[in-house]
């Protein structure tokens, strides 16, 4: 991926639906609450997604959610991810996603992942995954991800996965809280940490983890930036313009909604260049 051949880079994007799996439906009612919630139903396979983002010039980073303990669903493989990566290094970069309790053999296959499919980071989702990011169980995980120097991404904050649901459909929006990853940014320094989405309704808490933390990124994917708390906006514009990250949630949000909600979300025009594309090619080591 050369960026100076790209408009922007995308550091978060998801595929959703498998072309080498089966659908498997079990779990489905949080994929209809998720339509409900997101007012979107719309999940391209990998070729469409290739086709919108080449079409565009935006770079893209590509991942799913293992989540096979919590959801009982099975995943879309990795593999699928990084081979398309592979196939199409000029606009598509993968990340991985394994659910952390798999321990150590989870940690076998993270290594694979990296040393034999190229992926560039990992993906985590505490409240969907079932787990908080600072609990021993993925450190095995986390060793892999600083071993090689890569990033995480975090969910953090509110999540449209089983809102509406009867209990929330089990999940726990707690885990998402950004101040359980500092234990992890300690004792891995090497892994860069990357808080996915304004962490409402722990903004705060985000900001003060990455003005403390020099291993730990903000990404704004997940909401229209018309939406975004104005002391995010305040603190990219400054502090963090080297280490504020644009990211769609695509398909929840495409590019194009974004970034014209961008261009009138206050954001001051010297720090869009950094934004949109040159702080994620700096983390995912393009320049």
């Amino acid at each position: 991926m050369n960026p100076a051949e790209l408009v922007a880079i995308d550091t978060h994007t998801h595929l959703e639906v498998s072309c080498r799996n089966p659908f498997d439906n079990y779990g489905e009612e949080f994929d209809r609450a998720a339509d409900r919630y997101f007012r979107s139903s719309r999940r391209p396979t990998m070729d469409e997604t290739l086709a919108y983002y080449r079409d565009r010039k935006i770079g893209f980073v590509n991942f799913t959610v293992d989540a096979e303990t919590q959801i009982g669903r099975r995943r879309i493989p990795n593999e699928e991810i990084a081979e398309a990566a592979l196939a199409n290094p000029d606009i598509m970069i993968a990340f991985g996603s394994i659910d952390p309790h798999k321990g150590k053999f989870g940690a076998r296959e993270a290594r694979k992942l990296v040393e034999e499919y190229g992926v560039k980071g990992f993906k985590f989702h505490p409240t969907v995954q079932g787990f908080e990011p600072q609990d021993r169980m993925a450190w095995p995980l986390y060793e892999v991800i600083d071993g090689y120097k890569l990033p995480a991404v975090f969910h953090t904050g509110h999540s449209g996965m089983g809102s509406g649901m009867r209990c929330g459909g089990g999940l726990r929006l707690q885990s998402s809280n950004p101040m359980l990853l500092e234990d992890v940014a300690i004792a891995f320094p090497d892994m860069q940490i990357i808080l996915a989405h304004p962490s409402w309704p722990w903004q705060d808490e985000a900001i003060s983890l990455a003005m403390h933390k020099p291993n730990i990124w903000i990404d704004l994917s997940g909401w229209s930036p018309k939406y975004f708390p104005p002391q995010l906006v305040k603190y990219a514009n400054t502090l963090l313009k080297d280490r504020v990250l644009f990211g769609s949630d695509f398909p929840l949000i495409t590019p194009d909604r974004w970034l014209k909600d961008f261009e009138e979300a206050g954001f001051r025009s010297e720090v869009v260049p950094g934004i949109l594309k040159d702080n994620a090619a700096r983390l995912l080591g393009l320049s």
